[in-house]
């Protein structure tokens, strides 16, 4: 069994393409916190339930955040927005969001608190049902954040009644190390 930075680096070297989540969350006193997650997907049909994985750092925001205000958006990330959600990857002074970096300008959720991307042409409004622990403490741990979908957000010149345009989406996956 391989453990470490190269199980790691196996891992995500094979397990490609993997969707990108840019997760949306707010803290207890509403300041916002936008992160991108290639450890995302949804897991079940009804409801639609979607799963990320954030480290168990505490240097993060976002699982703090989920635990503290159990919500989040999962804004899908695509060609026109890859080099925004780039921007957000690296963490920030406390206090400073995401949200003000170019190219992910905050908008309102409908049914959530935590603000959806005006710049993504798909975002999913998510309740947490339950976070668990998944590998070590720390470091190199994470947790497994499972939510479902209570609104979902998809520019209309995507759809065909219920069926998502792929070409149109143009959605980034995350390939090995920093290639989409």
């Amino acid at each position: 069994v391989l453990v470490g930075v190269v199980g790691y680096m196996l891992g995500t070297g094979l397990g490609v393409p993997r969707p990108i989540g840019w997760i949306g969350t707010v803290d207890g006193a509403g300041a916002t916190n936008l992160a991108p997650y290639s450890f995302f997907n949804m897991v079940a049909g009804d409801p639609p339930t979607f799963v990320f994985a954030p480290g168990n750092s505490a240097r993060r925001d976002t699982l703090a955040n989920v635990r503290a205000v159990p919500e989040f958006t999962i804004n899908i990330v695509t060609d026109d927005v890859v080099e925004a959600m780039n921007s957000t990857a690296a963490a920030l002074e406390a206090g400073e969001s995401e949200f003000d970096l170019p190219g992910s300008t905050a908008m309102a959720s409908e049914r959530i608190r935590p603000p959806r991307v005006a710049e993504c042409r798909a975002t999913i409004e998510c309740v947490v049902e339950q976070v668990v622990p998944v590998g070590a403490a720390e470091p190199g741990g994470n947790s497994l954040v499972i939510g479902h979908a209570v609104m979902f957000h998809v520019d209309e010149a995507l759809l065909d009644g219920t069926r998502v345009d792929q070409a149109g989406l143009k959605a980034v996956g995350r390939h090995a190390g920093n290639t989409y």
